[in-house]
């Protein structure tokens, strides 16, 4: 929609043209009214030039035309009456136009949207090559697809070059065929009486020396002509070399770092079809290439002319061979993970895919992947090209798989849904080191042909770093593990190296990722949360989000140390936190009723200011995975106002009886803080009760002193005794 809003500021010529691209074959309407859909698909992931993409083509027109009668259905009014029939004419119009020929749709648009982009840039005036108003993304794809047009014009001028080669060639051979004929010719004159062979050796000897003439200076236009050629190979490699360092090393690594985040719940990565594309073009264009340079050095032993020109295609036929196995070995991918922490005798899956399987034809013959586990040492040494067949790390069951090939999609892939880790054979732990702490991998490896047996490729590619464990009581250290590599891993490491401690706002912003996920809501935690688990985590007593800016959190403070006067850690906490909100407390916090992250004191100072009966929701500080209410209430005895805790609360008692109905059921609580009556908010999640149960609170005077509270009820609602939460 960016694109859209800044062409409707251009002005004058430029809006002429822009005004231009619309018609009968595409309406402005359109356009206008489908702005945010239309700049929001993947037109560039369709190769016009491949039939088989009309598939999608088609897809995106069904959707398209859904879209506008969706839109249209949606207009009411007198105005909205007539929009609701002109948008209702476009849809038929458009299924009309481009149902038989649904590329034709996607090359007018993809049209419309790079005009619309030159138009917008050229109107910013602006020295970089995007202007400011460009939106970075589509800037960036724009200039992948043209220098996929530049890399296309270069082939296809090598390859009319090549031709015109060849017909020179030809045509030499056959002229120093003449010369050899001419030759045969003079050498028979020796047989002949001296007078016919006077007679006849005069016309030969000048036939002959305008041949081997016109051959000398043949030769070396034919030289020149190879040269010229190899000098443009050279040319096009350089820039496919450079389109796939973008692709590969930019795109693909940072789709796979994305991929690595939603591990600990970032956004999803997003699909792999517009990097296939990509790579599909590369590898289309590489083999174009490839082929020419054989032709060219066939053409060469045909009719071997001295020069330069052999170590030449020698050194091309290197280069493009060391390209296309960059591009198979780096493209044969995980495209779904198996998960980072793996029970043994579990069910889990996993898939991988070939992005140039279907381009290359591997589908010809599917080859088939094995699975196996290696420790984080023999990762290691599997990427110095060193030995480990011997090493065993585990046994994993149902490892196989044959890839197959899906015709809608194009894609080449291998779906390992049954395997199960049978049993797991652990290295010598180093220090403090706990079996949570140990990282292995799933090497994924197969071996395929492409172009009839021209190249072989043995094909490799590492998982993320899984944990394994044997009990869910694990669980938690292992999640610890993943998350701290996750976060902190860093593109290219040596496995599976992490930095020792991180800046506390990094740590921040992975914990806010996985509460996140974890407890699947948009409200996140919020710079006073993030202060609060600051000042458990460093025993601070500090209130300024500045104070930590700078601070660093080691490993073992995170997840080795216990905290100070507790027997576990801070993440064993944090994630005992996040576990019941996910499970019992999920529509509370979304709902902004659940403080949570407040430690005693300030519950204390927040309530006294309030009406006695207010209270507010904290996480326990003492107890892994609970949650307390702190409340003012007006003591008589004592004759004073005091802020009172109920023992937390865990999963188990909200496995009994709901947050909601255990709140409804203390008549002494009034108001949440600051001042929201409580059944405004927490009536909605009120079981109707079956029968009323009367619930009273007393304070035992023997108790007084200690500040403890005793409440009493009936089944099911239990209320504990309480002094340290």
């Amino acid at each position: 929609m960016a694109v859209w809003i800044q062409a409707q500021q251009l002005q004058g010529d430029a809006l002429h043209q822009m005004q231009s691209l619309y018609g009968q074959h595409f309406p402005i309407e359109v356009r206008h009214y489908l702005s945010q859909w239309i700049e929001g698909q993947l037109w560039d992931a369709i190769d016009l030039e491949n039939p088989q993409e009309e598939i999608k083509a088609k897809r995106l027109l069904d959707s398209l035309i859904q879209e506008l009668q969706k839109k249209a259905e949606h207009q009411v009014g007198e105005d909205g009456f007539l929009l609701k029939i002109k948008l209702g004419h476009y849809a038929s119009q458009l299924k009309s136009t481009y149902d038989r020929c649904p590329l034709e749709l996607v090359r007018c648009i993809k049209h419309i949207l790079y005009t619309e982009q030159r138009l917008v840039r050229e109107a910013t005036n602006s020295s970089s090559p995007v202007g400011s108003l460009m939106d970075s993304m589509s800037q960036k794809y724009h200039q992948i697809n043209q220098a996929f047009e530049e890399l296309r014009v270069l082939t296809q001028d090598t390859e009319n070059d090549l031709r015109k080669l060849q017909h020179n060639q030809e045509y030499f051979i056959i002229q120093y065929q003449e010369s050899l004929r001419i030759q045969a010719q003079l050498s028979s004159l020796a047989t002949l009486p001296p007078a016919d062979r006077q007679l006849r050796e005069p016309s030969l000897l000048s036939k002959r020396a305008t041949v081997e003439a016109w051959l000398t200076r043949e030769a070396n236009t034919l030289q020149k002509y190879r040269l010229g050629l190899a000098e443009k190979h050279q040319k096009t490699l350089a820039l496919l070399r450079k389109q796939q360092t973008v692709i590969l090393d930019d795109e693909l690594i940072q789709w796979k770092r994305r991929q690595q985040l939603a591990g600990n719940g970032g956004p999803p990565e997003g699909g792999l079809d517009i990097l296939q594309s990509w790579c599909e073009k590369l590898a289309e264009t590489i083999w174009q290439n490839r082929q020419q340079i054989r032709r060219a050095e066939h053409l060469r032993q045909q009719l071997p002319i001295p020069g330069p020109i052999e170590e030449m295609l020698t050194e091309l036929n290197s280069t493009i061979t060391d390209i296309i196995s960059t591009l198979v070995t780096s493209t044969f991918i995980i495209e779904k993970q198996p998960p980072q922490v793996l029970k043994t005798q579990t069910k889990f899956a996993a898939t991988v895919r070939l992005l140039v399987g279907g381009k290359l034809n591997v589908h010809m013959n599917p080859p088939q992947v094995k699975a196996t586990i290696i420790s984080e040492q023999q990762a290691k040494a599997l990427l110095k090209n060193e030995n480990t067949r011997n090493d065993i790390s585990g046994e994993i069951l149902n490892n196989n798989c044959v890839m197959e090939y899906h015709q809608t999609t194009g894609t080449l892939s291998a779906h390992f849904r049954n395997m199960s880790l049978k049993r797991i054979r652990r290295s010598d732990r180093r220090g403090a080191e706990s079996v949570t702490e140990e990282k292995f991998t799933i090497l994924f490896e197969s071996q395929f042909s492409v172009g009839g047996n021209e190249l072989v490729f043995q094909v490799k590619t590492l998982s993320l770093p899984v944990v394994v464990i044997v009990h869910g009581s694990q669980d938690n250290n292992a999640t610890a593990t993943v998350l701290w590599d996750n976060a902190f891993a860093e593109p290219g490491r040596v496995p599976f190296i992490v930095p020792d401690k991180v800046l506390w706002p990094q740590l921040c912003e992975a914990l806010n990722m996985k509460y996140k996920a974890e407890v699947q809501s948009n409200r996140g935690l919020s710079e006073g949360n993030l202060v609060f688990l600051a000042q458990k985590a460093f025993s601070s007593s500090s209130v300024n989000p500045e104070d930590y800016r700078n601070m660093t959190m080691t490993w073992s403070q995170f997840n080795r140390e216990s905290l100070p006067g507790r027997n576990f850690t801070f993440w064993q906490w944090f994630d005992g936190v996040m576990e019941l909100t996910k499970k019992h407390l999920k529509p509370h916090w979304n709902d902004g009723a659940i403080l949570g992250f407040v430690n005693k004191q300030q519950a204390q100072d927040m309530l006294m200011s309030k009406p006695n009966g207010t209270f507010l929701l904290r996480f326990s500080d003492s107890e892994i995975g609970g949650i307390t209410i702190a409340w003012c209430v007006y003591v008589f005895f004592i004759g004073e106002r005091m802020v009172w805790n109920l023992m937390p609360y865990t999963t188990k008692d909200f496995s009994i009886r709901s947050l909601a109905d255990r709140i409804s059921d203390l008549n002494h609580l009034l108001f949440l803080y600051p001042d929201r009556p409580k059944d405004e908010v927490f009536s909605k999640y009120y079981t109707p009760p079956l029968c009323k149960l009367d619930v009273f609170v007393f304070v035992c005077p023997v108790l007084c002193h200690g500040l403890r509270i005793i409440c009493l009820s009936f089944p099911p609602l239990q209320l504990k005794l309480w002094t340290d939460t």
